[in-house]
């Protein structure tokens, strides 16, 4: 099940991924929890697991979901870059022992005015 799709901001590349609020509690958030943070076993498109903490803000009204600890590894590694496209998804998978997917694409050139999004690990490959 996809729970989201982002294009790359400059803060979700330099600092923190900002994930939607309507995919808490498909993150693990309960009401009434105490912890500001789960912990996440997200696995990409290569099959490499990854192990990316999502917390909230301790403070307001808002929790503002965002994914830090293993992020910016992430984005470093893959060579993510403002404009590529994240797609978020529940998968569990019991071999990896992940229960998110993750997958990057970039628009590596416009075709007759249409965007063309290939998989990161393509691009790469």
């Amino acid at each position: 099940m996809q729970l989201f799709t982002k294009m790359m901001t400059k803060t979700d590349i330099e600092k923190r991924l900002a994930v939607p609020t309507a995919s808490l509690t498909q993150l693990g958030f309960v009401n009434g929890q105490k912890d500001h943070f789960v912990d996440l076993l997200v696995k990409d498109s290569a099959q490499r697991v990854w192990r990316f903490r999502c917390s909230t803000r301790l403070r307001g009204n808002h929790p503002k979901p965002y994914l830090s600890s293993g992020w910016l590894d992430f984005v470093q590694t893959k060579g993510l870059e403002i404009n590529d496209k994240v797609h978020f998804y529940k998968e569990e998978d019991e071999a990896s022992g992940a229960q998110y997917r993750i997958e990057v694409e970039r628009n590596v050139f416009p075709l007759l005015g249409q965007a063309i999004w290939v998989d990161l690990e393509q691009v790469h490959g």
